[in-house]
């Protein structure tokens, strides 16, 4: 009997000590998993961010011809874009052709969006060798801005690329893609296109 109420007493004292501990450890517990995983309640939905491009335009560009190099030659072309929405805006896909004196670039991007990150991908193919060159830049909009980031080489050196959208209207849409060798502290601006919606 006596042992029995050594027991009890003992379970008792460690129910009255730990209870305490236990609310402690869950609280922690909550607060650590919310400073770790924001909510994601209040993040923006981007999914229409490129419904602006859907459609046909007349497109300007610019392309520096050695970039990385010092250099500021420059060689212009004209021609015509299209996109497509598909997966009902989930992704989007773009085909455009330009013309220089120098030279002649068919291009299809790829931008596909992820609802969990809220974030788009844009991969870029050029028909001279068929297929999706280097990793996605990978990004999404504020404030009317875009901004898209990748990791890639060039001339055999890793490089940092950025893709922005910025000035978007109904009927104008301004893109360039910046390249930089020294992580992100210097941008080198070397693709530039300006487009007009056709009406």
């Amino acid at each position: 009997m006596n042992k029995r109420m050594q027991v009890s007493l003992m379970v008792w004292c460690l129910a009255v000590v730990l209870q305490p501990l236990q609310g402690f450890a869950q609280e922690n517990i909550a607060a650590a998993s919310t400073a770790i995983v924001p909510h994601t309640s209040s993040e923006r939905d981007g999914q229409h961010d490129f419904d602006f491009e859907i459609g046909t335009w007349k497109i300007h560009l610019s392309r520096l011809l050695h970039p990385l190099t010092g250099s500021t030659s420059w060689v212009q072309f004209d021609g015509t874009s299209t996109t497509r929405k598909v997966w009902n805006g989930l992704a989007n896909i773009e085909e455009f052709e330009t013309d220089s004196p120098t030279g002649h670039i068919e291009g299809l991007t790829l931008r596909l969006y992820n609802p969990q990150s809220h974030q788009w991908s844009l991969y870029w193919a050029n028909s001279r060798n068929g297929a999706m060159g280097g990793p996605p830049n990978v990004g999404e909009f504020n404030n009317g801005r875009g901004e898209f980031y990748s990791q890639d080489t060039f001339n055999d050196k890793t490089i940092l690329v950025r893709y922005v959208w910025s000035n978007i209207t109904a009927n104008s849409a301004h893109f360039e893609q910046a390249f930089s060798a020294d992580g992100g502290k210097s941008w080198e601006v070397n693709w530039v296109t300006d487009q007009k919606r056709v009406q």
